[in-house]
């Protein structure tokens, strides 16, 4: 395997192979991630890279979506090795050993999977290897390779390994911590996905360690919004004569992405004769637990306003985000080194977007950069009545704020996949292989 940079021509050197180890990959349905790993996987063949998976067998996910599997590239090799789930597979009732569960509870995978990634590395000889978290044995695995490969690593941190609350059971926290270090110290370069991750990083790590430390933002697939080539539905009147809709599209959380004081603040504006059900929808799409969001909206008195709905497969929620008139985005303190991926496909569907943020975090910031300023408090209906209102107004006036051209442009993930190439590039130019390694042959 030579180890010269080739050249920079988008479909030059094809011979340069990229091994991408990823645990969420179609057709798991419930991660976002997965687009993260698909998206790399379409478009690194663009920038002279030959991706290649290892990704994990059916059975391992609890969600699938076969219609997923279309969008894989037919010419991309994807393995899945077998892995089970502590809980579902190996539990009684859902209870399980902990040991079976550390780092997660997909441990088996890396039984399975590093085999396979050698043998790969034997016939293919790829240039480098690629893994990603937010499973902690994705990263095992590609600490596994890198040490007997002598390959250089790429190590994707979609979220940081340890944050103030998680992992919060102390012995599966002690085992993150030691594999994030070994990533950190043994990795030719540590990416993340927000500017606030690097810097946790930084803070945590030693600063000869700094260096290998890079930003690739999530972003939007622009091929997912073709719509196989339909324009989408317009709904019959304009904002004023209809109620304004509004979509929050994805997970949401009793803690970090609490809706409650956002259906509060409806139910307050409500009684004050600001708004009602002929002014106002909102959309709650997928939020995992809906029999306790659906008894939440109850609760509060809008259940007339606010409908919670199941999860549809993902083109069916892009275009319902075309199809609303305004976006929301749920996102408080315990997530504010993380952006959701839905900003930058809400950035494409150039919609007005209402965050209900922590306004310190990061996903706050991105906003107001990009000219958002329809931001409020999670957590504080007093905050958010008012900022609500004035959305719903802009909307009706057609002042509302979408994104304009250079930021749709920046945020797509051909551009982050052109990011990662360039990584991959220097990767085999100077790949620093750290001592102790054991090259393949």
């Amino acid at each position: 395997m030579s180890n010269q940079p080739h050249s920079s021509h988008p479909v030059a050197n094809m011979q340069n192979r990229a091994l991408l180890i990823a645990f969420h990959f179609p057709p798991q349905s419930e991660s976002s991630g997965i687009q993260r790993t698909l998206s790399f996987a379409r478009n690194l063949g663009s920038f002279g890279w030959k991706p290649m998976v290892v990704s994990a067998a059916p059975m391992a996910y609890e969600r699938k979506n076969a219609s997923q599997l279309a969008s894989v590239p037919a010419d991309i090799e994807v393995r899945r090795p077998l892995a089970l789930d502590a809980k579902r597979h190996l539990g009684v009732r859902g209870r399980y050993p902990q040991l079976l569960a550390l780092p997660d509870r997909w441990i088996s995978w890396w039984l399975f999977a590093v085999p396979v990634a050698l043998a790969m590395v034997r016939k293919h000889k790829p240039a480098v290897i690629w893994s990603t978290f937010p499973i902690a044995t994705a990263h095992l695995i590609g600490l596994t390779l890198q040490r007997l490969t002598g390959l250089p690593w790429i190590a994707d941190f979609r979220d940081p390994m340890l944050q103030v609350d998680f992992p919060s059971n102390p012995l599966q926290r002690r085992m993150f911590a030691w594999i994030e270090r070994r990533a950190i110290e043994r990795c030719t370069c540590a990416t993340f996905t927000t500017r606030g991750a690097l810097e946790s990083y930084k803070a945590r790590f030693p600063a000869h360690l700094h260096a290998k430390f890079q930003v690739i933002e999530n972003g939007y697939d622009e091929q997912s919004f073709a719509l196989d080539g339909a324009e989408p539905a317009t709904p019959a009147g304009r904002p004023g004569q209809r109620p304004v809709t509004l979509v929050h599209s994805g997970v949401l959380y009793t803690e970090g992405r609490d809706p409650s004081a956002f259906l509060n603040a409806i139910a307050d504006l409500r009684r004050q004769g600001r708004i009602d059900a002929g002014r106002l929808r909102v959309v709650l799409r997928a939020p995992s637990e809906i029999a306790y969001f659906q008894a939440l909206v109850e609760s509060c008195g809008v259940a007339d306003m606010v409908a919670v709905e199941p999860p549809v497969p993902y083109r069916e929620a892009l275009r319902e985000m075309l199809d609303a008139d305004g976006l929301l985005v749920f996102q408080g303190t315990p997530f504010n080194k993380q952006i959701p991926a839905k900003i930058y496909e809400y950035f494409r569907a150039r919609k007005p977007i209402l965050g209900l943020l922590d306004p310190a975090g990061e996903t706050a910031g991105t906003l107001t950069a990009a000219g958002f300023l329809d931001i409020a408090a999670m957590t504080s209906r007093e905050a958010i009545a008012p900022v609500l209102e004035r959305f719903i107004n802009a909307i009706e006036d057609g002042s509302a704020h979408v994104a304009d051209d250079e930021l749709v442009a920046s945020s797509s993930r051909t551009h982050r996949a052109r990011q990662l190439a360039q990584l991959f590039d220097q990767s085999i130019t100077s790949p620093a292989v750290p001592a102790g390694s054991r090259p393949v042959r």
